[in-house]
């Protein structure tokens, strides 16, 4: 199975991104959150990746994050959720805002994805309950020192440097939960 793939980003055609490596043009379907934190063309892109063989196709998904990959996987795990629509769930929710949705049991938050009815959004709340948790260790309830470290780490999992993301979190202000200081970071990474 291919877990990661690091390479020179090629195209982007939402939600569809190729990731050259070493002369080999992966195409990646990513949910529209990795697609709006992704580096400019041309530029280095790390990614979690997720491969689906069907008897038609074999398809790989990417991801900005493990806990991004591993909500995929819990929600294409629910009876009638496909890898489209798990993608369509996570471009529109946080990993954070889906677990919880979930641990709130608000199906009013998932109903709001095109192709989630209200069944299928009760399903989801059900078969997903208690499988999120690790989506929790983001959520903003450490210390400033936990969540400076936590953004750390990923802006080095996405490929970033020990100087880059140093310089970055300077910028950064410290009382942001850790999604929002990535994202600012992100931002702040793409510009200069």
């Amino acid at each position: 199975m291919i877990g990661r793939l690091t390479g020179t980003l090629v195209e982007k055609h939402p939600p569809q991104i190729v990731v050259d490596v070493g002369g080999v043009g992966y195409e990646v379907d990513v949910s529209m959150t990795t697609f709006y934190n992704l580096p400019a063309l041309g530029e280095k892109v790390s990614l979690y990746t997720h491969l689906a063989i069907r008897e038609d196709a074999h398809l790989l998904f990417g991801f900005g994050s493990e806990g991004e990959r591993r909500a995929f996987r819990e929600l294409i795990k629910v009876s009638g959720i496909g890898a489209k629509t798990a993608l369509s769930v996570l471009s529109g929710l946080s990993v954070e805002d889906l677990a919880s949705a979930v641990a709130a049991q608000e199906s009013g938050r998932l109903v709001k994805t095109p192709g989630i009815g209200k069944k299928t959004a009760e399903r989801l709340l059900l078969e997903l309950k208690g499988k999120l948790d690790f989506a929790a260790v983001t959520l903003p309830a450490a210390g400033a020192s936990d969540s400076r470290h936590d953004v750390r780490q990923a802006l080095l999992a996405l490929g970033y440097n020990d100087k880059e993301a140093e310089h970055v979190l300077k910028q950064v202000p410290v009382e942001l939960p850790v999604s929002d200081a990535i994202r600012q970071a992100l931002k702040l990474l793409s510009k200069g």
